[in-house]
């Protein structure tokens, strides 16, 4: 075990790396936050100290198993949601954090000093370049309802074009007179918004989603 001032050291470096990466999930309001991330730094910390000094217990083999169980952790953050999958960023948060932790146990401290300003940096900096390049190019699913008349679906067909937006036709079901339709459109924000704009008072449209 190494001397007390050594662990204590460790244990600082796991609350100042693991309360970093926390914080800024806490200022996004995520799911891990400041609290967790500290915990999971501190949890990867531990087994990876623990199990140097277990004389039948291969480092090795509970480092892969501190993996594995960070990702059925990393997997409870991900879910679906208005045709998206959210928690992805917070999930490989959990597992560099985590990695972090075994980094420290480890004493490699200028590789934990280093990734841990790239993990705040892909965090911090690079999430205003997310937003422009979603500016840019955006993934929407439309679905339409409207009274069963082929025309109106050229029609929609046709705004999609002039508004500079590709598409793919995903369904087309007729329920009574009327009849849905379901369509991935990608482009720009602003192009989305043109198309919005133009069918919320379409007369011959009984529901939008968008």
């Amino acid at each position: 075990m190494p001397p007390p001032e050594l662990l204590l050291l460790r244990l600082l470096m796991v609350i100042a790396v693991g309360g970093l990466v926390g914080a800024e999930r806490e200022y996004r309001s995520k799911s891990a936050g400041f609290r967790t991330m500290i915990l999971i730094c501190l949890g990867s910390f531990l087994f990876t100290t623990f199990s140097k000094e277990m004389s039948d217990a291969s480092p090795d083999r509970i480092a892969s198993n501190i993996v594995t169980g960070i990702g059925f952790l990393g997997a409870g953050v991900i879910f679906r949601s208005d045709n998206r999958v959210n928690g992805i960023t917070t999930a490989a948060t959990i597992w560099a954090v985590a990695a972090l932790g075994m980094g420290i146990a480890e004493g490699a401290y200028l590789l934990v000093l280093a990734s841990t300003a790239i993990v705040l940096g892909s965090l911090l900096l690079l999430t205003k370049l997310e937003f422009v390049i979603d500016r840019v190019n955006q993934l929407h699913t439309y679905k339409i309802v409207s009274p069963f008349k082929e025309e109106l679906f050229k029609e929609y067909e046709a705004l999609f074009s002039e508004c500079h937006l590709t598409y793919k036709v995903v369904k087309r079901t007729k329920t009574g007179n009327n009849i849905v339709g379901i369509w991935h459109v990608q482009g720009s924000q602003e192009n989305h918004n043109r198309f919005t704009k133009s069918l919320l008072h379409h007369p011959e449209i009984i529901e939008f989603e968008f």
